[in-house]
């Protein structure tokens, strides 16, 4: 099995891809060893001890290392616990925890008359701005619009990275604003 590396902006971060799906569907970000309890991967990751975030996409896996850390150190046991989880076959998720995990959303006080605007940022979100994010190893997922300001939350690569301060205003405020001219601010959460 080879599984390849790219760097992503983040340079604490390294996106493996393992040539094979990682999560059918959706995407998970661990930001500590005890919410890695929910995956024998990101377990063993965490377990490594220079790891300081594990992010799930769809053909994916993203590794933050921890400040101090060292990559020329880390990566080889990274790639050694990729490949001893994908030759032996085991689960992503232990049975019954990934079911049990639920995300609270924030409030922003959303206005139901504004719910044609919500539909237009969500479907540009989902179609011109996470595919891109993604392809740097990580995700932007939508938490809300009020009063022309859309909240964002950012995993994996993006969550840290030098430039997600740039990519959020520059990239994805100026892109929203153009198609929906009722977006006056973006705001990561």
């Amino acid at each position: 099995m080879l599984i390849e590396t790219e760097t992503t902006p983040n340079p604490s971060t390294l996106k493996f891809l393992p040539g094979q799906p990682v999560m059918e569907a959706g995407t998970r970000d661990f930001a500590s060893p005890e919410e890695a309890e929910a995956s024998p991967l990101a377990e063993a990751l965490f377990g490594l001890g220079d790891v300081e975030g594990v992010f799930f996409g769809r053909e994916f896996i993203s590794v933050t290392v921890a400040p101090g850390g060292d990559w020329r150190d880390l990566k080889p046991q990274v790639l050694g616990v990729l490949l001893d989880h994908y030759a032996g076959g085991a689960p992503l998720f232990r049975a019954g925890s990934a079911s049990d995990i639920a995300v609270a959303d924030e409030d922003y006080g959303e206005d139901p008359a504004d719910a044609d605007i919500v539909d237009q940022i969500k479907d540009l979100i989902a179609t011109r701005v996470r595919p891109a994010v993604a392809r740097d190893g990580g995700d932007i997922v939508y938490r809300g619009f009020q009063r022309g300001t859309v909240f964002l939350a950012m995993h994996g690569a993006c969550s840290g990275c030098p430039s997600s301060t740039a990519t959020l205003k520059q990239g994805i405020e100026q892109l929203l604003k153009h198609y929906v001219p009722e977006v006056t601010d973006v705001r990561a959460i």
